[in-house]
């Protein structure tokens, strides 16, 4: 498969996740996570997807995206920026509310970095995760709290990745 064809099948799959997702959390209160910004896209369709909701966007550092596209840049006060694991735990005390959905789309092309940053992440942010809160992920989090969901009818298995946040596990 090309890389184009598998970019094109990535982006249908990630929207289709994230539509599933904005419609599983309707009745949570709370906040958006988007953690990694990139260009903007996913950031600009989860404000679509959902308008009401605060978006909190985390990035490593304000040159980390300069390819975003102007209108897809959150408002200063809804961007964390910096070292993603700090950031994440330091986030408890600027969010206004536990998070109804979260969208992890951070990655490493280092596989040793990958894992690292794997098992971290479960754990991060399931802490700042409301009960029964989404979590969708391009990499897997196995963490003891999340419980896997199967992805919307035509998404890969593998490709992507749903969790919901177990209620009774804190």
């Amino acid at each position: 498969m090309s890389r184009l064809d598998s970019f094109i099948r990535r982006m249908l799959a990630q929207r289709a996740c994230l539509n599933w997702a904005a419609e599983a959390v309707a009745d949570i209160a709370g906040p958006v996570l988007e953690l990694g910004l990139g260009n903007g896209r996913t950031y600009d369709h989860l404000r679509e997807l959902m308008p009401e909701r605060e978006i909190y966007v985390f990035e490593r550092a304000i040159g980390s995206f300069d390819r975003a596209h102007a209108m897809s840049l959150p408002p200063e006060k809804f961007l964390i920026l910096g070292d993603i694991e700090r950031t994440l735990v330091s986030a408890a005390t600027r969010l206004p509310a536990k998070a109804a959905l979260a969208h992890n789309d951070l990655g490493t092309s280092d596989a040793n970095a990958y894992e690292v940053l794997a098992s971290r992440m479960g754990v991060l942010l399931k802490q700042l995760m409301a009960p029964e809160g989404i979590i969708v992920s391009n990499i897997v989090l196995q963490v003891s709290g999340l419980i896997s969901l199967d992805t919307p009818p035509g998404v890969k298995p593998g490709r992507y990745f749903i969790y919901r946040v177990d209620p009774g596990f804190r």
